[in-house]
């Protein structure tokens, strides 16, 4: 495939001379570690032209519930097989259905026809939003699609969450269960009575047909469910936090080990002080323990995302503010060696500039030799919407991160913002054990256009050093 390679740039980086690109085979360093000598495995990405996933218009009308007149595209997740190629999922919002097309590592060629996309949820009178996708790790052309269906049955919100399964890497998918099924408003995670983010979900799958599921509902209760068959069935939801007189509970992740250690982390809202809290389960879900507060601060933490690697590490990225759930914010990253016993002093890897800018909404994710890469919203001004992605990048498992760089094609040229427009807690994030990157973003600017694309890119080789 024919692709162009560019550098993603620091705020004050510069990029490498011709020949010191050829020195490094094409691929170019575009960070370096903030107030030290870049070591040998500083990070380098070698990024592809993005590749238009899908184009809608540009209107957002006021809401009615499901009679809203909405004519976007928006809300785009993805997943890598083994092979590199990306699926891509979103929400087509005039057809208010979630929507699947499978993009080839060759493929995506400028003016290339891709076919026609693959209708995963099939229920035109009710909205669609912010799916998650997940692949089975002993059966990678098994692809479960979670979302939050905006269903209303007589609670004072509508939601629930449903999933459809792959069984053939996405040509087809089996037609959508509700797992919550409930009248309380899932999906949605509340900072305040009149403020809250949909898409407050997620799921990671295990060996064996093992899936997990956690969400949380208006009221601010905390739901987790399992399946044991590979999504066919779930096990009755069950209460993990929230409720009563606790703080409202929102933006929970799932994360899995490879001896079956399942964790669980979330915020609450509803308070200007809130603490990430992660709790584990040694039984595969069937029972969590007292979850774990951490990094306590009297600033405000959102945005949680775990993931486990080598060892059994828990690694974890969030958002944190200057001033409660609507101050300005910074992207922190800490983890675990003992199960989420504790955690480290976390450290702050992505800090705004000044002024009015902000740095929220985190994705996590590893590959094979241990790195980690961290992706999150960027806000020019916190006021409005965001515009354009970031990332920074450890080589090292967590010890020591790149300068916070912007990723290439992230930003609509044309002047759109960031999806997800009806809540911001989505997973544009994947990554393989190979360093293969890919990242789903959406854009809308309102009485013109909306778009979902697919940017890619790869990790430099890791060092001889660091892969032993």
């Amino acid at each position: 495939m024919a692709a162009r390679w560019h550098c993603c740039r620091g705020r004050e980086g510069r990029t490498r001379s011709a020949a010191g690109m050829a020195a490094l085979g094409g691929m170019i360093a575009c960070m370096v570690l903030a107030g030290a000598a870049p070591p040998s495995t500083a990070a380098e990405v070698a990024w592809l032209e993005a590749v238009e996933v899908a184009q809608g218009a540009g209107e957002k009308g006021p809401w009615q519930q499901n009679d809203s007149r909405y004519r976007y595209v928006d809300d785009a997740t993805v997943s890598l097989d083994p092979q590199g190629d990306a699926a891509v999922a979103w929400v087509d919002q005039a057809g208010k259905d979630v929507f699947f097309r499978r993009i080839p590592a060759n493929g995506g060629k400028p003016g290339e026809s891709m076919g026609e996309p693959l209708n995963i949820s099939r229920s035109a009178s009710t909205f669609s939003w912010l799916p998650r996708m997940e692949r089975a790790p002993d059966a990678q052309n098994t692809i479960y699609v979670l979302w939050q269906e905006i269903i209303f049955s007589g609670g004072s919100h509508g939601g629930d969450i449903l999933i459809a399964r792959s069984d053939d890497n996405g040509s087809s998918f089996s037609p959508p269960f509700n797992v919550s099924d409930s009248v309380g408003g899932d999906g949605k995670g509340r900072i305040n009575p009149k403020v809250w983010h949909n898409g407050s979900q997620d799921l990671v799958a295990g060996p064996g047909g093992l899936l997990y599921l956690a969400w949380t509902e208006y009221d601010g209760m905390l739901w987790f469910s399992r399946s044991q068959d590979g999504g066919r069935g779930f096990s009755r939801p069950r209460r993990i936090a929230g409720g009563g007189q606790e703080k409202p509970v929102r933006a929970p992740s799932l994360a899995l080990a490879e001896d079956g250690t399942l964790y669980l982390a979330w915020t609450t809202g509803e308070d200007d002080g809130a603490d990430i809290q992660v709790a584990k389960s040694a039984d595969g879900g069937a029972s969590f323990g007292t979850p774990v507060v951490v990094a306590p601060t009297d600033r405000y933490a959102d945005a949680p995302k775990l993931a486990v690697g080598a060892g059994g590490a828990l690694h974890l990225a969030y958002a944190q503010s200057d001033g409660g759930p609507f101050g300005r914010y910074s992207i922190r990253y800490t983890q675990s060696a003992d199960g989420a016993r504790s955690f480290k002093p976390p450290k702050e890897i992505a800090v705004p500039a000044g002024g009015r800018e902000s740095m929220h909404f985190p994705a996590l994710a590893l590959d094979g030799r241990g790195r980690v890469v961290v992706v999150y919203e960027q806000y020019p001004d916190v006021r409005k919407d965001p515009r354009g992605l970031g990332i920074v990048i450890s080589p090292d498992g967590g010890r020591s991160f790149s300068a916070p760089a912007a990723i290439p094609h992230s930003a609509d040229p044309k002047g759109g913002t960031n999806g997800s427009h009806q809540g911001r807690l989505m997973e544009k994030l994947a990554v393989d054990r190979d360093g293969r990157i890919a990242i789903a973003n959406a854009s809308l600017l309102q009485g013109s256009h909306s778009r979902a694309w697919l940017i890619r890119g790869q990790l430099a080789p890791a060092s001889r050093e660091f892969q032993r």
